[in-house]
């Protein structure tokens, strides 16, 4: 239920939000993807924190190209 609440403006975003802006994503997934999925993965807490690591290494001296969601083993 904590995952869905956390997950809920991401899904705002990319359905309000996203489709207005012009794209602009240096990653594969795209930084909200990877935010959805690595919640869904981690959890609320570690998977945000993932995702704003994420965020933080999108900018025009950042890296690009495939950038998957680490995965519990």
């Amino acid at each position: 239920m904590l995952r869905k609440l956390f997950i809920l403006p991401i899904r705002f975003y990319q359905a309000a939000i996203s489709p207005v802006l012009a794209p602009r994503c240096r990653y594969d997934p795209t930084c909200s993807h990877y935010a959805v999925e690595a919640i869904e993965e981690w959890g609320p807490l570690k998977g945000s924190w993932l995702a704003l690591k994420r965020i933080g290494r999108c900018h025009p001296w950042g890296g690009f190209g495939p950038d998957p969601v680490p995965r519990k083993d």
